[in-house]
């Protein structure tokens, strides 16, 4: 057989991508039941064992929930699967895939600021704010880790998309971030955080979009500048 040949899909995959069309569709929303597997069968046109195969891959990827004694239901998509996906991907990264990751991280997070400087609301304002009055006050790595992150996650937060906020809290762990801190050990390295957090946080108190998407991309590109100059190729330590 010709290797390049494209791989037919078999019938439980085609099961799945059926359902996950109907789910599209809202037939069923999320929160109702799914039909029968006799049902899905009937109208599928499939047998019951490969209606079944797709329910039970459905219900991994978090699509679909079984009830015991009452169905399987549509599940609403919070983002928690993904984000963990790629905070999973995140934690080892190295290299050039650790690179791509943080450009991906700069595109999604300027753009969560820049729709923030419209949204963001002054008790959030005032959060950030705090967050960084604490980053300032001490040098301990796991304080600085808490705070730095709680700084971006009201931020992200405030733009009020879950999924997005989903997306770039998984591209910015803990882990990854204390592999950075411990990596990144040049003297002046805290202090420019220092000063492009509270120029961030400036642009977010003017309700300035662009101001706000350029210096959060000009703070994330730093890091993506320093993990390219490494001789070895972004390595970074693994955590302690």
């Amino acid at each position: 057989m010709n290797d390049r040949e494209p791989r037919r899909t078999t019938v439980p995959q085609q099961a799945v991508e059926e359902i996950k069309a109907m789910i599209a569709r809202g037939e069923p929303a999320v929160g109702e039941r799914l039909p029968t597997e006799r049902e899905l069968a009937a109208s599928l046109g499939i047998s019951r064992g490969s209606v079944r195969e797709a329910i039970r891959a459905l219900t991994a990827l978090g699509t679909l929930e079984s009830r015991q004694g009452s169905g399987v239901y549509v599940t609403a998509q919070d983002g928690g699967e993904l984000r963990a996906a790629l905070g999973a991907v995140a934690d080892v990264s190295q290299g050039r895939q650790l690179r791509e990751l943080l450009e991906i991280r700069r595109i999604l997070e300027s753009a969560a600021a820049g729709i923030a400087a419209a949204r963001i609301t002054e008790p959030q304002l005032a959060e950030a704010a705090e967050h960084m009055t604490a980053m300032a006050a001490t040098d301990d790595l796991e304080r600085l880790l808490g705070h730095d992150l709680a700084f971006h996650q009201v931020i992200v937060r405030a733009a009020g998309n879950e999924t997005l906020a989903g997306l770039v809290e998984g591209l910015s762990t803990r882990t990854l971030r204390a592999r950075l801190y411990r990596g990144h050990r040049d003297a002046g390295a805290l202090v420019r955080t220092r000063q492009e957090h509270a120029r961030i946080h400036r642009a977010l108190a003017a309700r300035d979009p662009e101001a706000a998407r350029a210096a959060t991309a000009a703070h994330i590109c730093g890091v993506e500048d320093w993990i390219a100059e490494q001789p070895d190729q972004g390595a970074l330590p693994v955590t302690e």
